[in-house]
């Protein structure tokens, strides 16, 4: 039984969309008939799109159908309701059923139902996860499949629920400790150039018609002035290609790592970046190997969370290392690039036999001091927008009152 998205006509001429499960194209129309639906297309979920209107053989047109990707919170409450579910006793493909109805997006019902349809067709969940790795990613399907291997499935998706959870969390905690700061600087950055545009060639034209030479800062607010009105837009519209263009340039993975090379360097974004991808491996090493994914398997995972690529190699390095029978301590301490707070905890977790959960106190430490960094350096933004604002109106106004005040002089 296959999955079937369809876009079908109701008795008062409403267009309908859904999925629907079916042996064949044939069948899913005859059940649409029986809701007093008329199909008008029905599209199989996992391969080619089937069309016509009242034409019950279909004609198949062989357009590739683009797969659809689970957002976060989509993701955290499917993996928490399958978890539920399986730990209730419910058999893998009724769970999926009964997950896939009571999906609220159609994406999400025609995601849960492709993966249903490979389940009946024999597959692992495991690999019939593979089928969507945009949505399901390295970390998570070997999770599943070490659940599967050790019969306890429902636990390994309600860690995963969790760890998704709190990422999404995370995630959004960060955004909002930036909506402020972000939307301050721009709005100060224009009302600045707005100052410059609009107010000042107004008040500067007073002096025009003035015989003396303007004071150096009148002229150079004048000429900034002038520089904005004429080229502002080009500015505006080189700056937007520079960005683009650096974007094209750090596709190359030769440049992309001498960048990141040069992040982890910086003052405060270097600390931010190695705070953010070390809490990330940490977490997600910790839960693999809690999970019962091999170290080895759990370490090369781990690292493909990591977002910098100097990051990634040198993990990559320590899971070599670690391969020829080093210490992972040891191993991290040699690649000095990882916090040594985590080194020093993932060798106490090696010694006592707790490393999974020293790990995961290792993250949270991490995660604690990444939202301190961030909420510091925030918190620093704030008040250097505002002088950063304050000293510009102050140039521009000094600017405008210098040549008054000699103007006063003469009188």
């Amino acid at each position: 039984m296959g999955a079937y998205s369809y876009r079908a006509l109701s008795e008062s001429g409403k267009t309908v969309k859904g999925m629907m499960e079916g042996d064949s194209e044939r069948q899913v129309r005859a059940q649409l008939r029986a809701k007093k639906l008329k199909p008008l297309e029905v599209n199989d979920a996992g391969n080619a799109k089937v069309r016509g209107g009242n034409n019950s053989s279909g004609r198949l047109s062989f357009l590739p159908t683009a797969q659809p990707k689970l957002k976060s919170r989509d993701l955290t409450l499917v993996t928490r309701q399958l978890a539920s579910l399986i730990s209730s006793g419910l058999p893998l493909d009724e769970a999926l059923q009964a997950t896939a109805k009571q999906a609220q997006r159609p994406a999400v019902k025609q995601v849960v139902l492709q993966i249903r349809t490979k389940v009946l067709e024999g597959f692992s969940f495991a690999q019939a996860l593979a089928e969507h790795p945009g949505s399901f990613d390295d970390m998570y399907r070997a999770m599943v499949r070490a659940g599967e291997s050790s019969g306890f499935l429902g636990p390994v998706l309600d860690r995963l629920a969790e760890h998704t959870l709190n990422s999404q969390q995370l995630k959004s905690r960060l955004k909002t400790a930036m909506i402020y700061p972000i939307v301050l600087l721009v709005m100060s950055v224009a009302v600045i150039v707005g100052l410059m545009a609009f107010v000042v060639p107004d008040l500067v034209s007073l002096f025009s018609h003035s015989k003396r030479e303007l004071p150096l800062l009148t002229r150079g607010l004048i000429a900034s002035s002038d520089f904005i009105v004429s080229y502002g837009i080009w500015v505006l519209v080189a700056v937007a290609a520079a960005f683009y263009g650096i974007k094209r340039w750090l596709k190359n993975k030769t440049r992309q790592r001498r960048w990141h090379k040069i992040m982890l360097k910086l003052p405060v974004i270097g600390n931010v970046v190695n705070q953010s991808n070390s809490a990330r491996f940490a977490a997600t090493l910790s839960l693999l190997m809690s999970s019962g994914v091999p170290l080895l398997q759990a370490l090369r995972i781990a690292g493909q969370v990591m977002t910098n690529l100097v990051l990634q190699e040198a993990c990559e390095n320590i899971a070599n290392q670690v391969h020829e029978g080093a210490a992972l301590n040891r191993a991290m301490e040699k690649a000095n690039c990882f916090p040594p707070l985590l080194v020093q905890m993932v060798a106490s977790g090696e010694t006592n036999g707790t490393l999974p959960t020293q790990l995961e106190h290792a993250a949270r430490d991490q995660q604690r001091e990444l939202e301190m960094v961030l909420a510091v350096s925030l918190g620093l933004m704030e008040p250097a927008t505002i002088v950063l604002m304050g000293g510009a109106v102050l140039v521009i106004v000094l600017a405008i009152l210098q040549p008054i005040f000699e103007m006063n002089k003469m009188v």
